[in-house]
């Protein structure tokens, strides 16, 4: 594919012009025409996703489904708001991105999470596709300033959420102490809390959060990397007596001047450091776990440029061909700091470890994950097991993988002996690319994700929260010790007279 830079006007590689999912019955006439001719070649997107939700009995702890009238770009767990019996509820985050006949939003959800083992496996499975759920509740609505490209929230308090636009600027906002708006056409734009300025053009997907410090990092078209500390505006929930759990204290933006401020948008800070080594756009960034001041970019260039802050603004490593086309995602191991996730529109996951990198650019990946076949658009290590991780892309899946499986022989046949190496489950329920997706902290198995519908049912999105059967995934041992005594319990029950 062509670089999308060479000419003006150019709409992004991983957005387009939206369409809300009501009123597109010629766009789905023309959609039906199209798949009859594609079933000739293969099986069609329906007879697939047909097949997958005949399984989500079997596969599944809990899933729910929810229609999204205008596509969400992006998807993140906010803080766990309280815990009941049978069910925790959390904030979500989630967005509409518009046509323009109404504004675009920035929407704090609120999620009821079903625990483990709660759920029927026949109610999970009977549910409506054009339905929203009952789960997933709006909570609150921010109108923001150009359409949401991407969201990201503070760990040390997950009230506090960045999100990136079509324009230079990071926009933090305090999503408790934002006013709830009611998004009509020709309503003002919701005021930032803060702006990130220091990119020199727009910036619209790479975004990262610092987990150890309020450091907030960002990539743009301008093929910088930029680093900003919002520490003089931002105090730690942590140091708040009154907060029980991290995001759940009072506003935290401190709010500085003496309350006159006449401009229409909050406080600017300038960045902390700005990193030039890319030779292209700049798709995303991630920071170390451990160190606020190294971090990693990818771009389209091709390249995974490590970086620390304490040695400069040259890159520190560069992987010269990462991949063999553009890079759309990085993720760092939360619980390994050596091991770096990239993902390509070449449709492969590489996992490299920094040590085995030179300041020359050498170093090959440690394994190379191919089980996509289209460009990965999300990588993501999981809060729970250092070796498992999530990737997701424009084929419509989100595959989870385990490394610690690469090279492992299994002692019974499987039905699929051309499964991917590493692969060991494959959520099939979204129908169209998966644009990001996020695993729960709070409930490490749980899993939002969310697809952008436009080429397969005319428009708007659909957001899947779900849990994979635990059997799947626990000691192979323990499961099989479990399902040994659940089958002596059926036989003692057919026993009985």
């Amino acid at each position: 594919m062509e670089p999308a830079t060479t000419t003006a006007h150019v709409p992004k590689k991983r957005g387009r012009k939206p369409k809300p999912k009501e009123d597109q019955q010629q766009q789905q006439g023309a959609g039906a025409r199209m798949k009859e001719g594609r079933k000739a070649q293969q099986p069609s997107i329906d007879d697939k996703y047909t097949q997958w939700k005949s399984l989500v009995p079997v596969l599944y702890d809990w899933l729910a489904n929810h229609n999204l009238v205008w596509p969400s770009l992006s998807c993140r767990w906010g803080p766990q708001l309280e815990q009941a019996t049978y069910k925790n509820r959390q904030r979500l985050y989630l967005s509409e991105q518009t046509d323009g006949s109404v504004p675009n939003t920035l929407v704090i959800a609120n999620c009821d999470v079903v625990k483990s083992r709660v759920a029927a496996a026949e109610h999970i499975s009977q549910f409506n596709e054009e339905a929203r759920s009952p789960f997933v509740k709006k909570y609150k609505t921010i109108i923001h300033p150009g359409e949401v490209n991407r969201i990201r929230e503070l760990p040390q308090n997950s009230k506090i959420v960045a999100t990136h636009t079509d324009s230079p600027d990071v926009l933090i906002w305090d999503v408790e102490a934002q006013p709830n708006r009611h998004a009509v056409l020709g309503a003002t734009n919701s005021r930032p809390d803060l702006i990130l300025t220091g990119h020199q053009d727009n910036a619209e997907f790479a975004l990262a959060m610092c987990p150890t410090d309020p450091y907030v990092l960002s990539g743009g078209k301008d093929k910088l990397v930029v680093l900003w500390s919002i520490q003089d505006h931002v105090t730690s929930s942590a140091s708040d007596p009154a907060t029980k759990s991290p995001g759940s204290g009072g506003s935290i933006i401190k709010k500085t001047g003496d309350g006159s401020d006449k401009a229409t948008d909050g406080p600017s800070v300038g960045p902390r450091g700005i990193y030039q080594g890319h030779e292209d756009t700049v798709e995303d960034v991630a920071f170390c776990p451990s160190s606020a001041q190294e971090f990693c970019s990818v771009g389209d260039d091709s390249c995974l440029i490590l970086w620390d802050a304490r040695a400069g603004t040259s890159p520190a490593v560069k992987v010269e061909r990462a991949h063999n086309a553009d890079l759309h995602c990085v993720d760092w191991n939360p619980q390994d700091d050596n091991l770096i996730l990239t993902g390509s529109a070449d449709t492969s996951v590489c996992m490299f470890d920094r040590r085995n990198l030179t300041s020359n650019g050498a170093g090959l990946p440690v394994y190379k994950f191919e089980g996509h076949k289209a460009a990965v658009l999300c990588v993501q290590w999981s809060p729970d097991k250092a070796s498992v991780f999530g990737s997701s892309a424009e084929d419509g899946l989100l595959n989870i993988w385990d490394y610690e499986k690469v090279g492992k022989k299994t002692e019974r046949p499987t039905r699929a002996p051309s499964s991917p190496a590493g692969l060991f489950f494959q959520h099939a329920g979204h129908r169209d690319k998966v644009v990001d997706f996020h695993w729960n902290a709070s409930d490490p198995w749980t899993v939002v994700s969310v697809s952008d519908d436009c080429d397969t049912t005319g428009g708007g999105g659909t957001l899947q929260i779900w849990r994979m059967s635990d059997l799947i995934y626990r000691p192979e041992d323990e499961v099989l010790a479990e399902l040994e005594k659940f089958k002596s319990h059926v036989v003692s029950c057919a026993s009985k007279p």
